[in-house]
């Protein structure tokens, strides 16, 4: 007789296995490195209070709130909880240094991992909004030293700088432009200019701006 495999066993074969997978560990504490951070919410919370109270637009907003005697204005736009001002839900970061702080606290930190601007903006715009914050957010990323530092570029290398070959003889290497905008002489208000990179000779022919690209072959 063949022995039975895992998959064929019948709990109420055996007895004392009606539990056997409880109060297993599968990820050890030791296994893991302890990652934490304190954030004090709570200072937090009463500077983004000070702030908007010294802010002209939240007080405008929150007088508005008071004559209208509710705690909702503009179809949920804006509103008042525990004296901290929302809008659509998330807080209003007033402009100051307490914006700056935020963007640190969801970049900056072990958790936060340095992400890119756009997943940086995701995370601060659960909870805050501030006009402009996804520029805000960007230049801060920009200018992050750690990101620059290790984080992959991207872009393509830019190769190194080749110099000139040396010419040879005249007129085999040229460049043109047009001087514009002269006063009209003999019916002519533009000059074409010939330049030689070997010789730097110039010729300087008179022309209209009208010129298109048959009569400037025809000059040519």
């Amino acid at each position: 007789m063949g022995k039975a495999d895992g998959l064929s066993r019948r709990l109420d074969w055996q007895e004392g296995v009606e539990r056997d997978n409880g109060d297993q560990t599968l990820i050890k504490p030791e296994w893991v490195r302890g990652v934490e951070t304190i954030v004090e919410e709570g200072n937090l919370r009463e500077k983004i209070k000070k702030a908007q109270e010294g802010d002209k637009r939240m007080v405008k907003v929150v007088e508005e709130l008071k004559k209208a005697g509710v705690k909702m204005l503009r179809d949920k736009e804006w509103e008042i909880e525990d004296r901290v001002v929302l809008k659509e839900r998330r807080i209003y970061m007033p402009e100051g240094e307490l914006r700056r702080e935020i963007i640190q606290l969801h970049h900056d930190i072990l958790v936060g991992g340095h992400g890119g601007r756009w997943k940086t903006t995701e995370l601060i715009t659960r909870n805050y909004w501030w006009p402009g914050v996804t520029k805000e957010v960007g230049r801060y990323v920009d200018g992050c030293d750690a990101c620059q530092r290790y984080k992959n570029q991207s872009e393509v290398l830019v190769g190194k700088l080749m110099p000139n070959a040396i010419l040879e003889k005249p007129w085999s290497h040229i460049s043109t432009d047009f001087i514009t905008k002269l006063p009209l002489v003999q019916g002519y208000d533009t000059i074409l200019v010939v330049c030689d990179h070997f010789s730097k000779m110039a010729h300087f022919i008179a022309t209209t701006e009208k010129t298109l690209a048959e009569g400037l072959a025809k000059l040519f």
